[in-house]
């Protein structure tokens, strides 16, 4: 897979750009994390969404704001999704490309007062400054740039900006999958890990509620006429958390016991709440699976169990076609001096919802930072110019990737 001449030259320009716009990404990443925006402050994030839509206004995007009607009892702020045709249309080999960033942060009103954003040396510190708000401006920055050189060669663009990662999307979930359906590469606006990985892979997470029903009695006068749930559900704890290590890269923990009420009750109910993290769709089916089976033989005559699947989110799955976009990626790396490698998490985001839908996606490519969701988060602002210049190229390349990628 050889990139054109033209490919290499366009990416040392787009650097050169991205260098001149060092000053006012400083100034616009310092507004930004002085805005609290935390998952449950819908007001802040709003404040954030007005401030993404006015740039993307002025380059030329043509921006959706979505209420998200409520997920139970939790209000969302705002979400975006932002448009901009290209002159190369998919008809003739132009490609639709999606840019995924969000705009909440674990962080509670008074956060961005109480610990302001800072800058020591070339690091910047504060709020959401890497996750998500440095990555999320990188994105903004690099579709400026395309937008300044003309750089067009595309079917179309489209920028996501959701209220609601942090607490797993529960409102914007929905947006996504439908906003990813039909485009042709997904690209998350996390930031990259501390060594400068992107990130090709994440684990997809299911939630289970396990219920024990067994029998209630008097625990010193009859006890032999009970049924102890929670024995039952203890032996059912051991033989889920021995699941851990049967499939490479899977992971089963039980999270939570729930289990009788009185210590003189033989106990009639008890509720375990189970994590499963795998790298593929096949390796979560496989492990519901394996719990299904154990639930069907309880330890203690007289209980039962039930399984139920609360939630999935699906696996951003390592593919040959991410790969593919992961080396026109590391190419691009080259040509601004930045060595790049890749590698899997599983910690999960919005990119795990637009691959599930079957888009091959490439995540961590916001500029490098660490310890997220600490009072220590950072980001490297040298790391900036190249990392833009970097995102900007790859949407250009792969806008019209016909002759390198499927």
């Amino acid at each position: 897979m050889s990139a054109p001449p033209r490919g290499r030259a366009r990416t040392a320009d787009l650097l050169d750009l991205a260098r001149a716009r060092s000053a006012g990404f400083l100034r616009d990443l310092r507004q930004l994390v002085s805005i609290d925006s935390g998952s449950y402050d819908p007001d802040g994030v709003n404040e954030v969404a007005d401030w993404v839509q006015r740039r993307l206004r002025r380059t030329g995007f043509t921006v959706e704001r979505v209420r998200l009607p409520p997920a139970g009892p939790f209000r969302a702020g705002d979400a975006l999704v932002a448009r901009k045709k290209g002159t190369l249309p998919s008809a003739e080999g132009g490609r639709r490309i999606l840019l995924a960033g969000h705009m909440d942060t674990v962080f509670d009103r008074g956060t961005a007062h109480a610990r302001p954003f800072s800058v020591l040396g070339s690091i910047a510190h504060g709020p959401g400054v890497s996750d998500d708000k440095g990555g999320l401006l990188a994105g903004l920055t690099a579709l400026a740039i395309l937008h300044e050189r003309g750089l067009t060669a595309y079917d179309e663009l489209i920028l996501l900006a959701t209220p609601d990662e942090e607490i797993g999307s529960p409102a914007s979930r929905p947006l996504i999958e439908r906003t990813a359906r039909g485009v042709h590469y997904g690209l998350g606006l996390e930031c990259a890990r501390e060594n400068g990985d992107l990130v090709i892979g994440r684990k997809g997470v299911a939630d289970f509620r396990i219920t024990v029903t067994g029998q209630a009695a008097h625990a010193g006068i009859e006890p032999e006429r009970g049924a102890n749930a929670a024995l039952s559900a203890a032996h059912l704890i051991v033989d889920l958390q021995a699941l851990n290590g049967r499939w490479d890269g899977v992971t089963v923990n039980v999270g939570t016991i729930r289990a009788g009420s009185r210590a003189n009750i033989v106990c009639a109910d008890a509720e375990l709440h189970v994590e499963v993290r795998a790298a593929t769709t096949a390796d979560v089916r496989r492990v519901e699976l394996a719990i299904r089976r154990a639930a069907e033989r309880p330890a203690v005559t007289g209980t039962t169990i039930s399984v139920e699947q609360l939630d999935l989110c699906p696996p951003m799955e390592v593919t040959d076609a991410s790969r593919r976009m992961f080396d026109l990626a590391r190419r691009a790396g080259r040509t601004v001096g930045v060595p790049l490698d890749a590698t899997t998490t599983g910690g999960v985001g919005d990119a795990n919802l637009i691959a599930g839908t079957g888009v091959p996606t490439l995540d961590g490519l916001g500029p490098i930072g660490g310890a997220d969701h600490t009072p220590q988060e950072w980001l490297d602002l040298t790391s900036v110019p190249q990392r833009v210049a970097l995102l900007a190229a790859l949407v250009a390349e792969l806008g019209d990737a016909t002759d390198t990628l499927p």
